[in-house]
């Protein structure tokens, strides 16, 4: 299953970490502006192209020390049509250099509207008897919100195209617990709930390594309910935000980790993608900030959980 691609590349590069791909303008270096704007104009054309011009910078430093990237939708569609079609391109570059996509798009609806997101963000479609595939990301994050209805048919197509999903559970943000913490009848919470949701939605799932295809969010921010979590889903993989700039560390985060230093696995983004700007180097350097920043924390995280696998 999709989630053994994952385990194999953090295993390869013994790091448990995503860069969350999430670029904003004030993030990327002057001198890929200048010529972006110069080349399409300080337009929707212009920014999209910076915007992929600093991912493609960053994915070629970073794909033999890091396992997966995670593009966030918003910060591409802020951008048109245009800042779309960056996000494919960079999913397309990501996997050219071997890494693995996680989607962030938050998903959430039923039925046929399911299917839809399923087949644009990990399927393919069919257009008069081709088969073509729209953005082809290996993972998406979604929304448990609406039950099994939602989340069904992206189960489907995890098992028909080697695909998994994230559901969030319990997220990073200082407000999730006024939802997320609520207890239901029976006295679990909600976000309890919801995690033992998806053990259950992922047994069909089931990949070599004990981690179904149908993972959960859960932050960085919360570590007792990343350790209770880890403890009542055994094979549930995690994705862990808050790390880094939302104030979540490696002692926080090594909660939501197996005896074997795998079923988790760690976003950063602004603490990576920006920290040519937090360290002090120079624009063209950016890249090389981010490398710095990677290995930093790959052997911050190591430390705490050992050797992986």
């Amino acid at each position: 299953m999709s989630f053994d691609r994952l385990i194999e590349g953090i295993i390869r590069t013994q790091n448990p970490t995503v860069v969350g791909l999430d670029p904003k303008l004030s993030y990327i270096p002057e001198e890929i502006k200048a010529d972006c704007f110069a080349k399409y104009g300080k337009n929707l054309d212009g920014a999209s192209a910076a915007l992929l011009e600093f991912n493609k910078g960053l994915i070629d430093a970073l794909c033999d020390i890091v396992p997966a990237v995670k593009p966030q939708c918003a910060y591409y569609e802020m951008y048109g049509w245009q800042g779309v079609r960056a996000l494919y391109e960079t999913i397309a570059y990501a996997h050219e250099k071997g890494m693995f996509v996680i989607t962030d798009g938050k998903r959430n609806d039923i039925g046929t509207t399911m299917q839809a997101y399923a087949a644009a963000h990990l399927g393919e479609v069919e257009i008069e008897g081709q088969t073509v595939i729209p953005f082809g990301g290996d993972a998406l994050t979604v929304n448990g919100y609406l039950g099994s209805d939602g989340i069904l048919p992206l189960v489907d197509v995890c098992e028909q195209q080697d695909k998994g999903i994230f559901v969030l559970v319990k997220t990073s943000n200082m407000s999730s617990g006024e939802l997320q913490n609520l207890t239901v009848s029976g006295g679990d919470t909600v976000y309890f709930t919801l995690g033992k949701h998806c053990e259950m939605w992922g047994e069909s799932t089931m990949g070599k390594y004990g981690y179904s295809g149908v993972g959960a969010v859960v932050g960085a921010t919360y570590p007792e309910q990343l350790q209770e979590l880890r403890d009542a889903l055994p094979t549930t993989f995690f994705l862990v935000p808050g790390y880094g700039a939302q104030g979540g560390g490696a002692d926080d985060v090594k909660q939501g980790f197996d005896e074997k230093g795998l079923g988790a696995v760690v976003n950063s983004s602004r603490g990576i993608i920006c920290a040519w700007q937090k360290n002090g180097f120079a624009g063209k350097d950016y890249a090389k900030a981010a490398r710095e920043e990677a290995i930093r924390m790959r052997e911050e995280l190591t430390e705490k959980i050992g050797k992986i696998g």
